[in-house]
């Protein structure tokens, strides 16, 4: 596993994909310091995290788009397979290399806070708050892993992760354009699965699995629906917002330290992480 972060955390320095991914990220954070901190004189360094937050939508399909994809394409991942070591250890490997490189900016952007406290009043708690919400980006990265280990193009992958990416940012904003009726959740809720089986007879080539899983899972929400359809009022929405990892982040924003929202960041991470092995091993046995 040491050897597969050492030799991912160097391919980031030996092309410009690292130097990319950090300086963009230190581009905005400085061009949003400069106008809200020093232009407009607002001593809350959080709102400038927040309204950078969009960064993430192009840095991380910059980040994640080949690290294996590529492998896919110039077909070394056969020497993955080929190491003494677990599927879960080479993904494992491969995203801490990944953290690495976005915990890298985000340390020095740990000392603006500290900089602009010198000169003035900066409220530190909710400073490094916000960049604690910061793990939202081990999240999206977890994301983008999973989504290149399902293709062999970096095109592909990397447009595939901003759309999710920005499915993710809006999600909560389109959700709210649904009807607050109970039907109109109950529907919202059906596609959702439909589109669930879809991806899931692409993934697996299986449209035996995907049509069970679409069965039961449109069954049980037919029932619940039937029995309690009140409970159906407003609930997509609330659903949306609640899964939207960057409403959780500006809660950190906000000045609130939300332990929940960390652990729903490590649930996602483990959960994406858990299919990127899932893939790893499928594509392994059927070559």
């Amino acid at each position: 596993m040491k050897a597969v972060f050492r030799h991912e955390l160097s391919s980031y320095f030996t092309n410009l994909t690292g130097y990319v991914f950090g300086a963009f990220l230190l581009l905005f954070a400085g061009i949003f310091t400069m106008v809200y901190n020093l232009k407009s004189a607002l001593t809350n360094f959080e709102y400038v995290l927040g309204n950078m937050s969009f960064v993430f939508l192009v840095i991380v399909p910059i980040l994640t788009m080949r690290v294996l994809a590529e492998e896919r394409r110039q077909k070394t991942d056969q020497l993955l397979y080929s190491l003494p070591l677990t599927m879960t250890k080479v993904v494992l490997g491969k995203y801490a290399a990944m953290l690495m490189m976005l915990l890298l900016p985000v340390g020095i952007v740990c000392l603006y806070p500290l900089i602009l406290s010198s000169f003035g009043h900066v409220y530190l708690p909710a400073s490094f708050s916000a960049i604690a919400g910061f793990f939202l980006g081990a999240a999206l990265l977890a994301i983008g892993m999973f989504i290149s280990s399902v293709t062999d193009s970096q095109a592909v992958a990397a447009g595939l992760c901003f759309v999710a990416m920005l499915l993710n940012y809006y999600i909560s904003s389109l959700a709210s354009y649904v009807s607050t009726s109970s039907f109109a959740s109950f529907a919202a809720f059906t596609i959702l699965i439909l589109v669930l089986a879809v991806i899931i007879r692409l993934m697996t080539k299986s449209s035996f699995a995907a049509l069970v899983v679409g069965i039961v899972l449109e069954a049980a929400l037919l029932l619940w629906y039937l029995f309690h359809s009140s409970g159906f009022e407003g609930l997509f929405a609330q659903v949306m917002q609640e899964l939207s990892l960057f409403d959780r982040f500006y809660q950190f924003v906000d000045g609130v330290f939300d332990v929940t929202s960390i652990v729903y960041f490590i649930t996602v991470i483990g959960f994406f992480l858990f299919l990127s092995v899932q893939s790893m091993e499928k594509r392994r046995w059927s070559e």
